[in-house]
């Protein structure tokens, strides 16, 4: 099957490859990339013969909504849009809006997989109506993991319903992996435990926390048993928050994926406002200790 990918970045350039390697004509576009067929999106239309299916990898956000837009101008009737990035569902409604005015179609697939996706394949949510679905589906078998198709693949339901699912999945795996951290730091913690990485690896067969997560700890652990090379700073894609909306919205309790955001927030102040301020307020009602520039204070005073 011929398609056109926007976007060879770490994610598009492996599933760009990973398609090719199941049969399919990929021709691809990337301002920014080495390996990009084309020199514009205009060109890249002209190469698919028509009815063309043209899948997008890029930025969430304006860099998406301005491809689409460009998209629209260039395809006719009958042509197909899919946005595998990681858009909020909000945006596809719009997207397909957009489109449908010009008689394109439009569905909105989640991935997960990251830069393994290439070996063992990416695990697909879609969004969209059951003709362009199935319109697709040769696309979305070379791109999923071997074995079952239900087991890496979901049509999830209507436009917006893809991109939803993988909100959530990435909502998941923030907890995920803020429990895995805090139990981690929890062994460094102790003088008890003489082996941390061996503890975190001795977890991944035959216990009820092993998983591909914990085995990626696992990996990062071998290569750096400290992880000094890394700073304490966490990065959000947006999903996160996005997830935590969305359980403010419909009242849905979220503890564990809201305090594993905050979490990553916290992660990114060199010396937090708020727990100064908590500091002051154990010192002036308690007359606890305190630390000023990196040295404990002992030194007790009462509210005048």
């Amino acid at each position: 099957m011929q398609l056109g990918l926007v976007g060879l970045g770490r994610m598009g350039g492996n599933m760009a490859e990973r398609l090719r390697a199941a049969g399919h004509d990929v021709v691809g576009y990337d301002p920014h990339a080495e390996a990009s067929n084309v020199s514009s999106l205009a060109e890249l239309v002209e190469k698919l013969a028509a009815p063309r299916i043209v899948w997008i990898m890029v930025p969430a956000g304006d860099p998406t909504r301005d491809t689409v837009a460009q998209l629209g101008d260039l395809l006719a009737e009958g042509d197909m849009v899919i946005d595998g990035g990681n858009s909020r569902f909000t945006d596809d409604q719009k997207n397909a809006a957009l489109l449908a005015e010009k008689s394109v179609h439009y569905v909105d697939c989640g991935v997960s997989g990251g830069v393994w996706g290439r070996e063992v394949g990416y695990g697909l949510m879609c969004g969209g109506s059951k003709e362009d679905v199935e319109r697709a589906m040769p696309i979305f078998d070379g791109l999923r993991p071997e074995g079952p198709r239900e087991e890496g693949f979901v049509h999830a339901g209507p436009v917006g319903a893809g991109h939803y699912s993988k909100m959530v999945h990435n909502g998941i795996e923030y907890g995920l992996m803020q429990a895995y951290a805090e139990g981690y730091e929890l062994l460094l913690a102790k003088d008890l435990v003489e082996d941390v990485p061996g503890v975190v690896k001795a977890w991944s067969r035959g216990t009820v926390v092993r998983s591909w997560l914990l085995d990626l700890l696992v990996r990062a652990l071998d290569e750096d048993p400290g992880l000094a090379e890394l700073d304490a700073y966490v990065d959000d894609s947006g999903e996160g928050r996005w997830t935590v909306e969305e359980a403010i919205d419909l009242r849905v309790p979220m503890p564990a994926i809201s305090a594993a955001l905050f979490a990553r927030f916290a992660s990114r102040q060199d010396a937090s406002p708020a727990m100064k301020a908590v500091a002051a307020l154990r010192q002036q009602f308690g007359g606890h200790a305190v630390r000023h520039g990196g040295a404990e204070s002992a030194t007790l005073s009462r509210p005048s």
